[in-house]
């Protein structure tokens, strides 16, 4: 398969400025684009290239790509997802995949189904610190895993839709994260201050323990986001914004990483992870194989995020399950 030719679905500001510009730098041309609003798919067609429709069957019809970015909300993320594979189209879709896991769940059966890749927008899998990470717990035993805590916090949300909901919208990137490093989490108890703080304890499969603090009372100028990872015998890594980090091994530092200039909330696409995460989509639609944000996987994070939610609600610790495809 030689050049992938890309439709889009949905012109608005997220995809404008995290999605649309890194298409071709990816591997792909886009042939079209699509949003209800005709004037923002001219505005993405003539800056990014391709044809504007507001209807995406029509847009389908004609121009029969290889693949489709969806990028609109959670619920059409699941409704256009499952009728893209069960048209034969691999989707790429933003996160969260569907607002339940029942969802998402439903969509990673329809990807099983149709043979047809459904991966999902989880862009702290992809970024370069992150990866360091998860590439240096690798050396280790799961058995010495031994905690991960995350501080994760955002400017003010209303929390008067899922959409607009803090807990789902914006934690919903560190939930997966912190399954992408320590894997499946087997219980979770959880405090919270109505729908703008949670404090989340974590207990992993592997027998390893986490701590979130998650909170929307701070601000998107300046980004919070600190992870540390302790594994027995004095091996231990912090993360900085997604940036910066430092590993210590044996009790002794051995690796510091401080990139030269302030870009977890920048626009490099390999930091950040936007153009890392297409990358692996569009190589995973040639090669005809998974990516490491597959539906499956984010279903999994869903799970995790319903599990956190319920605790918050009921003051109770909630056991954490998850179905097999």
């Amino acid at each position: 398969m030689g050049e992938l030719r890309v439709c889009m679905i949905g012109a608005g500001q997220l995809s404008t400025r995290r999605i649309y510009p890194y298409i071709g730098a990816a591997g792909a041309r886009l042939v079209a684009a699509c949003d209800l609003d005709e004037e923002r798919a001219v505005r993405n067609t003539r800056l990014f290239g391709g044809k504007p429709y507001t209807n995406y069957v029509e847009m389908l019809e004609a121009e029969r790509p290889d693949a489709v970015i969806v990028c609109i909300g959670p619920q059409q993320h699941y409704e256009l997802a499952i009728d893209m594979m069960k048209r034969g189209y691999p989707v790429y879709t933003e996160k969260p995949p569907a607002p339940t896991a029942a969802q998402a769940l439903e969509m990673a059966r329809v990807s099983k189904e149709t043979g047809r890749l459904c991966s999902i927008a989880f862009k702290k899998r992809y970024n370069v610190a992150n990866n360091r990470a998860k590439e240096w717990i690798a050396k280790f035993d799961p058995s010495d895993l031994y905690s991960i805590s995350a501080d994760y916090c955002s400017a003010q949300y209303s929390n008067d839709s899922l959409r607009r909901d803090f807990l789902h919208d914006f934690t919903i990137h560190m939930i997966d994260l912190v399954s992408y490093l320590f894997g499946d989490a087997s219980e979770v108890f959880c405090f919270s201050k109505g729908k703008d703080a949670y404090a989340v304890s974590v207990k992993f499969a592997n027998g390893a323990v986490g701590s979130l603090n998650f909170n929307c009372g701070r601000t998107f100028a300046l980004p919070t986001e600190e992870v540390e990872i302790t594994i027995r015998g004095g091996n231990f890594m912090t993360i900085h914004n997604s940036s910066a980090w430092r590993i210590s091994e044996n009790e002794r530092g051995v690796e510091w990483r401080e990139p030269p200039t302030f870009i977890s909330a920048g626009d490099s696409g390999n930091e950040t992870g936007h153009l890392a995460e297409l990358v692996d989509f569009f190589q995973a639609v040639r090669e005809g194989r998974t990516t490491r944000s597959n539906v499956y996987e984010s279903y999994k994070s869903v799970v995790l995020y319903e599990a956190i939610r319920d605790s918050a609600a009921t003051g109770r610790v909630v056991k954490v399950q998850y179905e097999a495809l």
